[in-house]
């Protein structure tokens, strides 16, 4: 049975660039644990847990035309925070637009640098079916 996942990874084309928005925006820990790969990448440190965000440097095969503008209708990774007003705060002075959830609840999306779609929230329900 899942218990859970252990990671989730974006394909990135400037991996300093993407630092600087998941570490130093997002302000998400910079694990060194990465194995030596035969490609440049960064694993991030999401939890105590052990969940992390991996972020590879690799040719992307996917096109960001044609992709939704909210993203919530695309493919996204959903993170839970202390304090969403703060983080969409710092998001927008970065200069990253934020896009509120259009179900109502209290979340929104972002993306980051690569054009790969963000979720946040403070406290995460599935929804029921």
């Amino acid at each position: 049975m899942i218990k859970s996942i252990a990671h989730a990874s974006f394909l990135v084309a400037d991996l300093q660039r993407s630092l600087d928005f998941y570490c130093g925006i997002l302000g998400i820990h910079h694990s060194t644990e990465r194995p030596n790969f035969p490609f440049d990448g960064a694993w991030l440190d999401l939890s105590e847990g052990g969940q992390q965000l991996h972020l590879m440097r690799l040719p992307n095969p996917d096109s960001m035309e044609g992709r939704p503008e909210h993203g919530g209708k695309d493919r996204h990774v959903a993170l839970v925070v202390d304090n969403l007003d703060d983080l969409a705060e710092k998001l927008e002075k970065a200069g990253v637009e934020v896009s509120r959830s259009k179900s109502g609840r209290a979340a929104f999306f972002c993306r980051d640098p690569d054009g790969n779609a963000l979720e946040f929230a403070e406290d995460f329900k599935p929804v029921k079916r």
